[in-house]
């Protein structure tokens, strides 16, 4: 039976690469994205056929709506064996005395919620299906903690110590879990932010995506729990 791997957050840079990527292989793929706009832009890239690729709009930070999600992708495509929590956000420029709550809760919800909904949403259905693999995105902010963003820093620091737990909780069940931790990568948004930044050694989608294909794979079965520096060429 072809593997089924849902996307939550799919439709940004990184999911789009991935799915370029799967799409040419024995996968059947599901999509979440929030905004009309994303939509648009992903159905002009991909064809939309609810057999092997399908997209829905799923708020990432509800829980309930992931729920659903998982549920009704579930009993679509019969299974569910991989998913990979794509969805976050980065928001700095503030200390951490000048950090409002308002920033603070929107970053944990994007980064952490978002995270923690999806893997315990799939978890279930994935044990079921008896092979299974987790992934979730963290951050080189996670370790190297630089000033002016402590929000993000922290949830990201929170998804990598989630991503741990849930491999630990998981061993031996033929599921694994691992945590991607790019540095800047390299879109034109993130340059339009950097205009003068050496873009030559920031991560592209495609070459991060290359390392969540081989996790996806029956060949990553060994790696389990780790946080994998997806830092570019620093």
């Amino acid at each position: 039976m072809d593997k089924v791997v849902v996307i939550t957050g799919g439709t940004g840079g990184l999911g789009s690469a991935l799915i370029s990527r799967l799409i040419r292989q024995d996968y059947r793929l599901a999509v979440s994205y929030l905004l009309p706009e994303e939509a648009e832009r992903f159905e002009s890239q991909f064809e939309v056929d609810d057999e092997r690729l399908t997209i829905r709009r799923v708020d990432a930070t509800n829980p309930e709506a992931v729920n659903g999600f998982m549920k009704d992708i579930a009993e679509q495509f019969g299974a569910l064996h991989v998913v990979c929590a794509l969805v976050g956000g980065w928001a700095g420029g503030r200390d951490v005395e000048d950090t409002d709550d308002l920033r603070f809760e929107r970053m944990i919800d994007l980064n952490l919620r978002s995270a923690f909904y999806t893997a315990r949403a799939a978890l279930p259905y994935i044990r079921t299906a008896g092979w299974g693999r987790v992934i979730l995105v963290g951050s080189r902010a996670a370790f190297d903690t630089p000033g002016g963003q402590a929000a993000f820093n922290a949830a990201k620091a929170g998804v990598v110590a989630l991503g741990k737990t849930i491999a630990a909780e998981i061993d031996g069940t033929g599921v694994t879990c691992n945590v991607l931790l790019p540095s800047v990568i390299d879109t034109p948004a993130t340059r339009s932010t950097a205009p003068y930044a050496d873009y030559i050694k920031w991560p592209t989608p495609d070459e991060i995506a290359a390392v969540a294909e081989f996790l996806i794979s029956e060949q990553s079965g060994v790696i389990s729990g780790a946080a994998l520096p997806v830092f570019g060429r620093t």
